[in-house]
């Protein structure tokens, strides 16, 4: 995954998908959520759009809308109340790369996001409880956060704290540096 982000992370940034939004480059946040714990409770669900009305006060909101969440809010009669907050279409690799390579931060519940955040250097903050990549949090990148109003709240403002004092820090992972496939097939012949 990384060799093919790193690979195509200059064809997805020549796409300006800040631009194509009208966004400004590092100040806007950027949205995905879609695992059954986020969005089949509408309790939780509620508690995260509230969590994006108050991002939206900060900055501008875009929330990439996988289509069980957009189901799930239907049912449940939930949708942003600030206009900062923009609901989209599901979007394509290159155009999320190019959208979340100059995000200010990201709030997310995907896997892969986590990871791509890490490359990139971009702050995210992931709505569950653990998570599969924990070298995303060791490198400073990602953050567990409770998909609670409150506890997003908080680690927001920590971030925005943290950037504006020049203390986000990312690292990225040893190996993380778009050459895994050469040294697989290096191994491989040495055999």
């Amino acid at each position: 995954m990384v060799d093919t982000l790193l690979f195509l992370r200059e064809k997805a940034g020549a796409l300006g998908m800040p631009d194509r939004l009208g966004l400004t480059p590092g100040h806007y946040a950027v949205v995905t959520l879609h695992r059954p714990s986020n969005v089949d409770d509408p309790a939780t669900l509620a508690e995260l759009i509230g969590a994006l009305d108050d991002l939206g006060t900060t900055m501008p909101v875009v929330f990439v809308v996988h289509p069980r969440t957009r189901q799930r809010l239907g049912d449940a009669g939930l949708a942003p109340t600030r206009s900062a907050v923009r609901l989209l279409e599901p979007l394509g690799y290159l155009e999320t790369i190019g959208l979340v390579e100059q995000a200010a931060l990201v709030l997310t519940d995907s896997g892969g996001l986590q990871e791509e955040t890490t490359v990139l250097g971009v702050p995210c903050l992931t709505a569950r409880p653990n998570t599969e990549r924990p070298v995303t949090v060791s490198q400073g990148t990602n953050r567990l956060v409770a998909s609670s109003r409150r506890a997003i709240g908080s680690a927001v403002e920590a971030i925005l704290a943290e950037r504006a004092r020049g203390m986000f820090s990312p690292r990225r992972p040893e190996g993380w540096d778009g050459r895994a496939g050469e040294r697989v097939v290096d191994e491989v012949l040495r055999g």
